[in-house]
């Protein structure tokens, strides 16, 4: 009877230990802004372009695998790192706010520029450092429907960190978002197409 007790408690202490492995793994986790870094752009970047009303449509999510954002490759079996939130929307969203704090006039409707976009890329890999990385694909057109500028804007950012933390994941996604920003607003051509109405 004692034996049998020991393997029903040894068989229980393995599921408990086989659901806490499943709950630790990153998946379909939400997406959370946690940039640790700000805008990089020199005095007087936007002064040409503060009075432009910019508006921001909808950002596509292009890439093959939409959920998945991340992976750890320090062990023989990648482990993946996937939300169900709409990356699309997500950038969009903090790039307009980005805009916003760098003293931008966004606006929901009637703008004097339209910016839409697609997300090329939005990953990170972590092996023995977190490394991210995110390509957005941009169009820039005015209220009349006229193409004024089409480009990218890359950003990438990299930390040490606790291993296959959600925390750091999210500080790593967000400062490659900013720091695509920042390369986009230093862009000559993109700002006088913004200033061109």
């Amino acid at each position: 009877m004692k034996h049998t007790s020991r393997i029903a408690i040894a068989l229980l202490l393995a599921g408990f230990s086989a659901c806490a492995t499943v709950k630790a793994r990153l998946e379909n986790i939400p997406l959370i802004w946690k940039p640790t870094s700000e805008l990089d752009l020199p005095p007087g970047t936007v002064d040409t372009i503060v009075r432009t009303k910019i508006e921001f449509d909808v950002f596509k999510d292009v890439r093959q695998q939409p959920e998945m954002i991340a992976q750890n490759l320090e062990d023989a079996v990648p482990k993946p790192v996937t939300t169900r939130d709409n990356v699309g929307q997500f950038v969009r969203t903090h790039v307009r706010e980005a805009f916003y704090k760098a003293g931008l006039n966004t606006v929901d409707s009637d703008g004097d520029v339209i910016i839409t976009g697609e997300i090329r890329q939005f990953f990170v890999d972590e092996t023995t450092i977190y490394k991210g990385t995110v390509l957005l694909r941009l169009n820039v057109q005015n209220h009349a429907g006229e193409k004024l500028w089409s480009g990218v804007a890359s950003g990438t950012a990299k930390r040490f960190g606790h291993s296959y933390s959600a925390e750091n994941y999210y500080e790593v996604l967000s400062d490659s978002v900013l720091n695509a920003i920042s390369s986009l607003l230093r862009d000559v051509e993109f700002r006088k197409a913004l200033a061109q109405k």
